[in-house]
């Protein structure tokens, strides 16, 4: 069974859906999984998919849109910063802990990309956490433009320009999330433009566009800082090893820091396939359904 839920967060309102598992019976409990979408993404982009596997297993899970997107109140959209997603997360947490289907005693937190470096960091810090999942999570940004200096060199040059103009208007400047070939957007990838472009087709509430002072806060953000952090949790690593977005060396290398339990699971295929395209979404959904299973019980 599924129904919209609204909770409140620092002044705003998340909006999402409930999911419980068919006939719970009265004043019975049960484990939950708290999910939010990577970079931009809204619940409507095939995060259904992932709930519904984990429902069917006998989880409730609460699935949101963070604030300044999708149904979720916010003004300007397209604010991404990291840190207020991070409250919107454990808002979340705190809304499924006063649930009185659910066990305050067995959360499990899921995150895709850019929400996955979210579960990385909010696993190390918040001990409501019992077990996490990050798929094709986004474990450092400044390092993967490090590498390619002309791109980190072009973005701090457009976020100095931009913050001059902030201080002196309050102008508020946007960029395209994924644009075609040629065009400035941020995840300028082919797999990007071709998933965001499809999968916004079918949601009305996905807006192409982001802040810049967004990718001021992502830059400057390290999600695996503190990885060494989560153990005693368990911890799934879900990585793609053809990933455009995130390099699989970086996965590994953040991952390699972190302690016992954990798992690192490895599918040759893209960042994107992961959320529809099988086999690949059918193993991930897999993987972490047995993940949540084992630790959550």
């Amino acid at each position: 069974m599924r129904q919209d839920i609204s909770f409140p967060s620092n002044g705003g309102t998340c909006r999402g859906w409930l999911y419980v598992p068919d006939g719970l019976r009265h004043g019975e409990r049960v484990a939950a999984i708290v999910m939010a979408h990577g970079f931009s993404a809204v619940k409507e982009m095939f995060l259904s998919g992932f709930a519904e596997r984990f429902v069917q297993a006998g989880f409730a899970v609460l699935v949101f849109d963070f604030r300044y997107t999708g149904a979720s109140d916010g003004e300007p959209r397209g604010h991404i910063f990291p840190r207020e997603q991070h409250e919107d997360y454990r808002n979340a947490i705190t809304y499924a802990c006063r649930r009185t289907e659910i066990d305050p005693e067995r959360i499990g937190l899921w995150g895709t990309s850019f929400s996955g470096g979210h579960v990385l960091h909010l696993s190390a810090f918040d001990r409501r956490i019992k077990a996490a999942v990050a798929q094709v999570p986004a474990v450092g940004i400044w390092k993967q433009l490090v590498r390619t200096s002309d791109s980190l060199d072009g973005i701090l040059g457009l976020l100095t320009i931009d913050r001059l103009a902030r201080y002196d208007s309050g102008v508020v400047n946007t960029l395209k999330v994924v644009a075609p070939p040629g065009e400035a957007c941020v995840l300028a990838t082919p797999d990007a433009y071709e998933w965001f472009s499809k999968a916004g087709e079918e949601c009305a509430s996905w807006r192409n566009q982001v802040t810049l002072e967004s990718l001021e806060r992502m830059i400057e953000y390290h999600p695996a800082d503190a990885i060494e952090l989560i153990s005693p949790r368990p911890l799934l690593v879900i990585a793609a090893e053809e990933d455009s977005l995130v390099s699989i060396d970086l996965v590994r290398e953040e991952f390699a820091r972190a302690g016992e339990p954990k798992k690192l699971i490895e599918f040759p295929c893209g960042h994107f396939d992961v959320y529809s395209t099988e086999p690949w979404f059918g193993r991930a959904a897999d993987a972490a359904t047995e993940w949540f299973t084992s630790h959550l019980s």
